[in-house]
């Protein structure tokens, strides 16, 4: 009786490992609502919103990639990945200092920019994967590069509305180039700081009133009270004139209805890439009409910020703690009295 008692426990305990093993295989890592992956026996599956990836396990790591996207390259430096680039699009738009001088040495090509890349040349490269916003304009060239055996990744990170989550495509970017471990260890820490950030801000009991973007024309994209920058506000412990919008994409709206909703507004985030007020006014003569231009604070992203290269825009994809830190700093100031900003810059 206790060999058969015993051999069914281990009968149990076989089966109970089997379940397991298949529970582990078939668990789906969600980064987001639009990125998961998962690794099975031999294969690693991811999905980017409608696209689905398999790579097979001895395709990886990914040791030839071209990325025609300066703000993907924001991942690729933060896990020192960029050995593993070959090719870029538009170089004058990468901030990075290191992927600039692997440019400088030819290590990695200029292959174009959105206007014409030159195939030819990323063909020649025989690249493991391209990686690229999605623009369904572009389909025929994502097609031609396709039928001559390119893989073709699309990461629609700008499309992320938490800042969080958008951080943490980092950790797929670390299982295809093979920095699994750096990837998850930078993720827990830009995680923490920026959730002990949070709290240094809701410390503070006042909570001032934010306007953000500014005019194209005679339209205002303001963004939507579930986009990124509202959050970030959020986090930072103030009061965003649409906080109650429940858009995630901007809304457009005259410059009477943002100058309706805006008074006693103390602060302006995100004009851009403006250096002074003189420069903001001259742009749009009707922002001298608003309480904030006189009386509050404006601040563009122009501290990191070189010819048309902006740092804001590459590593600040992944940071989301400094840019959280920089507007608790904007915000709040007297909460971080050492700090200084990072990516943003108040026009004088």
């Amino acid at each position: 009786m206790k060999v058969k008692f015993l051999v069914f426990i281990a009968f149990l305990s076989l089966i109970g490992c089997k379940q397991e093993q298949k529970k582990s295989l078939n668990n789906v890592v969600s980064l987001s609502s639009k990125v998961s992956y998962k690794e099975e026996v031999g294969n690693f599956h991811f999905e980017s919103g409608k696209f689905k990836y398999d790579f097979k396990a001895d395709q990886l790591p990914l040791k030839k990639v071209i990325f025609l996207n300066a703000s993907l390259l924001g991942f690729v430096s933060e896990i020192g990945a960029e050995n593993a680039v070959v090719g870029v699009a538009s170089p004058e738009y990468i901030y990075s200092e290191k992927i600039n001088n692997l440019i400088t040495q030819r290590k990695i090509q200029n292959i174009g920019n959105e206007q014409k890349y030159d195939v030819e040349r990323i063909i020649s490269l025989k690249p493991d994967a391209i990686f690229t916003n999605y623009i369904a304009s572009f389909d025929n060239t994502y097609q031609l590069l396709k039928n001559n055996g390119i893989q073709v990744v699309f990461l629609d990170e700008y499309l992320e509305q938490n800042p969080l989550e958008k951080t943490a495509y980092i950790k797929l970017f670390g299982k295809l180039l093979g920095k699994q471990e750096i990837a998850e260890k930078r993720y827990l820490e830009i995680e923490k700081d920026y959730q002990d950030l949070k709290k240094i801000a809701f410390q503070s009991k006042s909570k001032p009133k934010v306007l953000a973007n500014e005019m194209y024309g005679d339209i205002w994209y303001m963004p939507g009270g579930k986009t990124f920058t509202a959050n970030y506000i959020a986090d930072a412990n103030a009061d965003y004139i649409l906080k109650n919008n429940t858009d995630e994409k901007a809304v457009t709206m005259s410059f009477e209805e943002v100058y309706s909703k805006s008074k006693q507004t103390q602060y302006w985030v995100n004009v851009g890439n403006h250096l002074s007020k003189k420069e903001l006014l001259n742009i749009n003569p009707y922002y001298d009409k608003l309480d904030v231009f006189h009386k509050g604070k404006i601040y563009g992203v122009t501290a990191k910020e070189k010819k048309k290269s902006n740092d804001f825009f590459e590593s600040g994809v992944v940071r989301a703690d400094l840019i959280l830190k920089d507007y608790i700093k904007i915000l709040h100031p007297d909460l971080l009295p050492n700090y200084q900003l990072t990516y943003m810059k108040e026009l004088q």
